[in-house]
């Protein structure tokens, strides 16, 4: 049982419908579409569904994926993974735990400290500047 929970309908008049089409029909959008893919400022990404508090932009970095990416959420208990056996591949799916929208999925192929690549769609996010 998630913490929020509303329905279709009422996604649709809080987010675009890009963000609906991500986070909720588990859908991606285009590699290198998203500017949060080249931000470089500092602050946190959050659920753009929600507002969960997931990435910070200490753990962001360039991984050429053409996605946002990340080698470690905030806090673990932010994000729950799922297997994806969709796509006839196995793949690890990355949810906000609050609300369960659809935010990507993590590899192990990262940098260090922890050899993980988050690679998170950007419609699924919103970022919160630090003051």
């Amino acid at each position: 049982m998630r913490e929020i929970q509303k329905t279709k309908e009422e996604w649709q008049k809080e987010l675009t419908g890009q963000q609906c089409f991500v986070l909720f029909e588990k859908g991606t959008e285009r590699p290198f579409s998203h500017p949060y893919n080249d931000n470089k400022e500092e602050g946190t990404y959050v659920c753009a569904a929600c507002g969960t508090p997931l990435f910070s932009s200490d753990t962001k970095y360039e991984s050429g994926s053409g996605w946002p990416s990340f080698f470690s959420p905030i806090a673990s208990g932010n994000v729950e993974e799922i297997t994806d056996r969709s796509h006839g591949m196995t793949r690890t799916e990355v949810v906000c735990r609050t609300c369960g929208g659809h935010l990507g999925h993590v590899f192990n192929d990262g940098p260090k400290p922890t050899g993980l690549r988050y690679c998170m769609n950007g419609a699924a996010l919103k970022f919160e500047k630090a003051e």
